[in-house]
């Protein structure tokens, strides 16, 4: 029988508090969806931006919660409660504790991945690849903001040989508290891009925000910097005034540790030749994607650095799939014929739309086919929005999409400068645009649904999937 996540004693330790009530002797799990909770799980009453969790801790607590962290205001408020409770001035604040706990105990060797685009594609390819070397503990999904990172922590089993953990930003500082509490042994920047500029004043205040991952990391630690991109030396500074000692490179770049050497793309993978570290490879990517396989060349590095079985874990790549809103594949029964839909709805930001208008064009159709892509506004672009906007007519352009759907205001400066051959339709936003996205799919065609997470392109894809009957997830 293996060890509980937390015995009691280590948990209420670590987080401090007053008990109401009398809880299991451990803690099988940490949570904080009430839906979502199995028997024997901590229950955190986070207060989120729609939601605060205290409203569930009866919920929680029905369903098997071994017990309910939750703050004074709400126990002051319910005095009567039995239980089993533990209070504590912040709950937030609580869960971090538990995760610098988790951090303190651990003897894995811990990964930090952050970047603009790539992140958890990233972080999904460190955990398959390092699989074969040993056990891995990595978030569920993209648990990568101020609640996500101490979450992830505070689910890590003390028998861990691998952390990988995703984080974000989108204000300064972000990355200082999060990268705190990993104290990674390795920090992944997969690239910087125009992202979040509504927060910031240039590209270049985005690198030093990323560039404070380097805070974190262990004395010896290892940073791992894309020598492709236009702020590497920057990074590379940067690292070195914060003391890092080690820095390997990746990319295309002559003289990059991990060197890209060939590679073949095809539509739903692509084959790859490169030197990592002085070992040549040549390895597979089960996800497609030029940028998929310049991230794999820091996955391959990383694992080497951290250990692992770099053979092993090459081999494994051939194993990554596109995860759900992030270029998941779907076949879909359009009258007498089938079309594909490519799910890319969950984030936008203008590298990861130029990486997946990219994918669109290299999809393959039918004989009367067409590539359609169907966009929504792209967020937190500030006064640069509409222009970043219009610049995405040359990625169209360059991969030959033949019909474009738009929503959104700020699509709105692409629709001006989309010829009238490629204009399927424009709407103010996704909802009024759903219908006719489903009118236009056509036996042969291939359709790509993106658009920021808070443009609601999602609704698209789900409109789309119960319109046609569709089969399993496309698979390489």
């Amino acid at each position: 029988m293996s060890a509980p996540l937390w015995t009691w004693t280590d948990f209420a330790n670590a987080i401090g508090g007053d008990l109401v009530g009398t809880p299991d002797d451990a803690v099988t799990g940490i949570s904080i969806d009430s839906r979502a909770i199995s028997a024997g799980e901590a229950f955190f009453a986070i207060k989120g931006d729609q939601f605060d969790g205290h409203d569930f801790v009866d919920a929680a607590l029905k369903a098997g919660a071994a017990i309910a962290v939750v703050d004074t205001d709400w126990a002051g408020k319910n005095t009567d409660h039995k239980g089993p409770l533990l209070v504590v001035p912040d709950v937030l604040d609580g869960m971090r504790k538990l995760a610098r706990a988790a951090r303190a105990r651990s003897n894995a060797k811990i990964i930090a991945v952050t970047g603009s685009v790539g992140k958890t594609g990233t972080k999904e390819a460190l955990r398959i690849g390092l699989s074969a070397s040993g056990a891995v503990h990595a978030a569920v999904a993209s648990f990568n903001n101020h609640w996500g990172v101490p979450l992830t922590l505070a689910r890590m089993p003390a028998d861990a040989e691998f952390g990988v953990f995703e984080i974000g930003m989108n204000h300064p500082g972000e990355i200082t508290l999060l990268v705190e509490m990993v104290q990674p042994h390795i920090a992944v920047i997969t690239t910087v891009a125009p992202v979040h500029l509504e927060y910031f004043s240039s590209v270049e205040e985005i690198a030093r925000a990323k560039a404070e991952i380097f805070s974190g990391l262990r004395p010896g630690g290892t940073a791992l910097l894309n020598a492709d991109i236009d702020h590497f030396k920057l990074l590379k500074k940067l690292a070195k005034s914060a003391g890092v000692q080690n820095i390997t490179t990746f990319g295309e770049a002559v003289g990059s540790d991990a060197r890209l050497d060939k590679t073949v793309l095809h539509a739903n993978c692509s084959c790859v030749t490169a030197t990592i570290l002085g070992d040549q490879l040549v390895y597979k990517l089960g996800a497609p994607g030029k940028h998929v396989v310049q991230n794999s060349l820091a996955v391959l590095a990383a694992i080497k650095v951290a250990g692992g079985d770099l053979a092993k874990g090459a081999l494994a790549l051939a194993d990554l799939a596109p995860p759900k809103g992030r270029g998941a594949r779907h076949s879909l029964q359009v009258a007498t014929g089938r079309a594909t839909l490519i799910d890319e709805s969950y984030n936008a930001n203008p590298a990861s739309m130029a990486a997946a208008i990219a994918l669109l064009g290299q999809a393959p159709i039918g004989p009367r086919g067409r590539r359609i892509a169907v966009l929504g506004d792209m967020l937190e672009l500030g006064s640069a929005s509409d222009d970043l906007h219009s610049k995405l007519i040359d990625d169209i352009t360059a991969a030959g999409i033949d019909r474009v759907y738009l929503a959104g205001p700020h699509m709105a400066a692409l629709w001006e400068k989309l010829p009238a051959t490629n204009q399927g339709a424009y709407a103010a936003d996704a909802e009024a645009l759903q219908s006719q996205v489903i009118k236009a799919l056509a036996p042969g065609d291939a359709m790509m649904v993106k658009g920021s997470l808070g443009s609601r392109m999602g609704p698209i894809v789900t409109a789309l999937l119960d319109r046609y009957a569709t089969q399993q997830p496309v698979s390489v």
